[in-house]
């Protein structure tokens, strides 16, 4: 695997480096040898933070970590994206999909059953066309970490969410 390690309010140090493809170094037995790692490490206040992308196929596999050790979100988030891993697998064996970037061997490799994606209720509820603002606002009420709704400047469908720091996110699609 090609690792590509930048660091944001943090020298990235050869330990640093060392850790990042000891503990990333697990996982090339799923992927090729040319499958690009793109690591960021950033430090903010008490928060050391490390995100890892790895495309593959058309698709983004990522995993952002944060802890007050910087080797402690390492740890996490190896374990984070492996997870990831297995269910990915199982969605390209259900698909009859070619693996891309992944060693044939872990695809062909038989795997223990992954966990179901059930859905176990459905909602319905009515969609007043609102702006993003006020939505914002339903949400709170609600108690919600995002809510959907009819977006009365454009009239579609899009979503807003809670992001860290009190800050909120809007969703919308593109054609």
């Amino acid at each position: 695997m090609k690792y590509i390690i930048s660091g944001k309010n943090i020298e990235v140090t050869d330990g640093l480096k060392s850790a990042i493809k000891d503990k990333l170094g697990k996982l090339e037995r799923y992927f090729t040898p040319d499958t690009e790692v793109i690591v960021t490490l950033s430090v903010e206040k008490e928060r050391q933070k490390i995100e890892v992308t790895i495309p593959v196929k058309g698709n983004i596999i990522r995993s952002e970590q944060v802890s007050n050790d910087m080797y402690v979100s390492i740890d996490l988030v190896e374990e984070v994206i492996e997870r990831q891993l297995r269910k990915y697998k199982e969605k390209i064996i259900a698909r009859h999909q070619e693996g891309g970037n992944f060693k044939k061997e872990f695809i062909e490799k038989e795997s223990e059953p992954a966990e179901e994606v059930r859905i176990i209720r459905t909602k319905h509820f009515d969609m007043k066309p609102m702006y993003p603002e006020d939505a914002c606002v339903q949400m709170e009420l609600l108690g919600h970490s995002f809510f959907v709704f009819n977006n009365a400047e454009t009239e579609e469908i899009n979503v807003v969410y809670k992001r860290k720091g009190n800050t909120y996110g809007l969703i919308e699609p593109e054609y």
